[in-house]
């Protein structure tokens, strides 16, 4: 078995990403349920989301420098060439929404939830975008990761010759 770093930084990317989405829909559950005593809970969740989305866009941004300009001219080769086109054209700029929720999501926390029903609904609007968007970003860098493998297995199927190789 071959792991790169590459690989490394990629899945450290989407598991950073799994867990900022998870810990906000933690913190949801815990803020429909606010309560003094679980105030420590929320407070912990609030700090876990920006912490992990911004891990997950650090490691994200150095991928995508260094490596994904050969996986793009991979998929732009094959037949998934929405894969770039689309999915990632989007990525690239929805995550700019959820990073900027995820930031503020600790400023909309500051308060007493369990005493202040504005907040509290402010910050379950907040939890659900980044949940929404987060699933929304990690299913396209799912079909971005596929874009080039559909064009490898393609071109191997045909015998045509790749231009561009996955770096090691």
């Amino acid at each position: 078995m071959n792991i790169t770093m590459s690989d490394v930084i990629l899945l450290g990317h989407a598991t950073f990403g799994i867990l900022a989405i998870l810990s906000a829909l933690w913190v949801f559950v815990e803020v429909l349920n606010a309560r003094e005593e679980n105030a420590s809970r929320i407070r912990t969740g609030v700090a876990v989301v920006p912490i992990s989305l911004c891990a997950a866009c650090a490691l994200g941004g150095y991928w995508y420098l260094h490596f994904y300009p050969a996986e793009k001219a991979i998929i732009l080769q094959g037949p998934w060439t929405f894969a770039h086109n689309l999915f990632m054209e989007t990525k690239e700029h929805l995550f700019f929404i959820t990073l900027i929720l995820a930031l503020y999501l600790p400023i909309a926390a500051a308060e007493k939830l369990y005493a202040n029903a504005s907040a509290r609904t402010m910050v379950l609007c907040v939890t659900l975008m980044i949940v929404i968007t987060g699933m929304a970003i990690e299913g396209a860098g799912a079909i971005i990761d596929h874009g080039p493998k559909v064009a490898l297995l393609q071109a191997h199927v045909k015998g045509a010759p790749v231009k561009g190789n996955r770096p090691e």
